[in-house]
């Protein structure tokens, strides 16, 4: 009771954009860009206190006023990136409250790393959490995915209707315990390149998980066990991929355990197969590294990933349709040549075969999504450019930065100085911010202009507190965070304090869910459309695709900002 009181005196305070100062409430490494917007007041100029003593440690002048279309009301900034001394501090503006107290250090991101991982283990399938690993949130075993039937549309050779399988782990893949091949496509590749990219941030991470300490990065432990649910996916007999695991209709507000319908594996499609030989395949490149530690496992990824793209290739416009007897999320995408792309990239780097490679004069780029995958390609290209010829190398580096340059436009245009129009707020609009981070990042790690990285770290500060609502929207991280997302363990476990490090999906216009919530979103402005209640799974549910960019920007700019001399 607690926590619902809790939530919706939040509900309704925070969605009308109060005056105040919004900063990232966790803080800025100290060489990176440090910008607060100002809502409301009469003063020209603010100060940066020491948040301990009230020292004045940086005074300057606010930024002209200007209206943000998507907020409605105007702002003006506070550029601060001058101040690079550790410590913990304030900004103050005359007439205002102080901002929430923020911290300068190098490590800065490093707690909401480690959390954003782990929310992948506390979204875990088939395994009970125990306190040593889990603390208040420690819960049984849910989902054993041990007697698993072959759904009507998901026969194959050796498999008729009814036939039992075994499909265990995985992650459930959003507040619901269902398991989606195409979501986790999205999302293991990114946990997977965040590891590429950037392995000195995860290489000694300890994330006290069952596995901690037994040779692999536990980055590549928790991403193992939603790959080990993937290859249970293929049909072996084929190489045809399940799209989903799932019930026939989405489990109450329950723990795990207490869920225990029948499950299914529902359909094949080609977006699945797909979307399963983009991530074996580049998964097959990462673990070639620690064949000690799980032997053979990399020449198995790699050959589940031939035999799903063969499989595509004989059925390559099996679009998932849903059956009538299935009421769970349905992941449906009816174009596919995005996929065909991305896995062909991913099989023609890991074999070097150019029957795999994509024609990159007709390969567009586009923001990553679940639907729109043409991104990914691109990214695996410009971390792979040693691979490729000169001239592919010279196309790969030319179409990343021109559409990060596009992305640096609508961070200028903006009167937040956040890469955000009014169109981008839309179903899961902080995981939208958080993939343009990763493109501009992309371009950063080719050609390292510095406003690239000040974009992507804006849009990185907005889902941590500089937004007009002046929140996080990472539970458990922040002044002020979360405290009742769309997401079934943390509603049913009689815990006040959600499941930390879950990046929630952000405010939403669309208000699909007002109907059935019992308390009123205070704006439909497009940045002020949220609301912290369970009942909230258009603007607070979690994913596991929207953490993965979470993972991946928060280590990148701990890794690639400039370190002070």
């Amino acid at each position: 009771m607690r926590r619902l009181l809790l939530s919706l005196a939040m509900a309704a305070a925070g969605a009308a954009g109060a005056d105040g100062i919004a900063v990232n409430q966790l803080g800025y490494p100290p060489g990176a860009a440090k910008v607060a917007g100002v809502v409301g007041g009469e003063a020209g100029s603010f100060r940066v206190v020491d948040a301990g003593t009230g020292r004045v440690v940086l005074r300057g002048r606010l930024g002209a006023s200007a209206v943000w279309e998507p907020a409605g009301g105007a702002v003006r900034l506070a550029d601060f990136s001058a101040l690079r001394r550790p410590g913990r501090y304030r900004l103050h503006v005359d007439g205002l409250p102080d901002s929430p107290a923020f911290d300068i250090a190098a490590d800065v991101y490093a707690a909401v790393n480690v959390a954003a991982i782990k929310a992948y283990y506390f979204n875990r399938a088939s395994t009970a959490l125990p306190g040593v690993y889990a603390g208040r949130w420690a819960r049984p075993a849910g989902h054993p995915d041990d007697h698993v039937l072959v759904h009507a549309s998901a026969v194959g050779p050796g498999r008729p209707e009814g036939t039992v399988i075994a499909a265990p782990k995985g992650w459930y893949d959003a507040g619901d315990y269902n398991k989606y091949i195409v979501n986790s496509g999205i999302t293991v590749y990114t946990l997977l390149a965040a590891w590429e990219h950037f392995p000195e941030v995860f290489r000694q991470q300890n994330l006290h998980i069952p596995e901690s300490g037994n040779g692999l990065p536990d980055l590549l432990n928790e991403a193992l066990w939603n790959l080990d649910w993937m290859l249970a996916m293929q049909d072996p007999a084929d190489g045809g991929v399940y799209a989903k695991l799932t019930n026939k209709g989405f489990d109450g507000v329950v723990m795990p355990a207490d869920a225990t319908g029948e499950r299914y594996v529902v359909g094949k499609s080609t977006a699945a197969a797909l979307d399963f030989a983009a991530v074996m395949a580049q998964a097959s490149r990462v673990f070639a590294a620690f064949d000690a530690q799980r032997p053979g496992l990399s020449a198995r990824m790699l050959a589940a990933a031939r035999c799903a793209w063969d499989w595509a290739q004989a059925h390559p416009a099996e679009v998932y349709r849903q059956p009538p007897d299935i009421r769970t999320g349905d992941y449906g995408d009816v174009e596919l040549s995005d996929e065909f792309a991305w896995a062909g990239t991913e099989l023609w780097i890991a074999t070097g075969e150019a029957g795999y490679r994509p024609d990159l004069d007709k390969l567009a780029i586009s923001l990553p999504s679940w639907g729109d995958v043409k991104g990914l390609a691109w990214l695996t290209l410009a971390q792979q450019r040693h691979k490729l010829e000169h001239n592919d190398s010279v196309v790969v580096e030319s179409r990343v930065v021109v559409f990060a340059n596009e992305l640096l436009s609508s961070w200028r245009a903006s009167a937040w100085r956040v890469g955000l129009r009014a169109q981008d707020f839309d179903w899961g609009s902080n995981s939208g911010a958080l993939n343009r981070a990763l493109m501009l990042i992309q371009a950063y790690r080719l050609q390292p202009r510095p406003e690239l990285l000040a974009a992507a770290q804006a849009l990185f500060d907005h889902v941590l507190g500089r937004n007009p609502l002046g929140r996080s929207f990472v539970t458990g991280f922040g002044a002020q965070p979360p405290v009742h997302p769309h997401h079934r363990p943390s509603e049913a476990d009689g815990v006040d304090e959600p499941v930390p490090g879950f990046l929630v999906g952000g405010p939403n216009p669309g208000q699909q869910d007002q109907a059935g919530c019992p308390v009123r979103y205070a704006s439909k402005r497009a940045a002020l459309s949220y609301l912290d209640h369970f009942c909230s799974y258009a603007s607070n549910e979690v994913a596991i695709n929207w953490n993965a960019p979470l993972v991946y920007v928060s280590a990148a700019l701990q890794a690639l900002t400039p370190r002070p001399h």
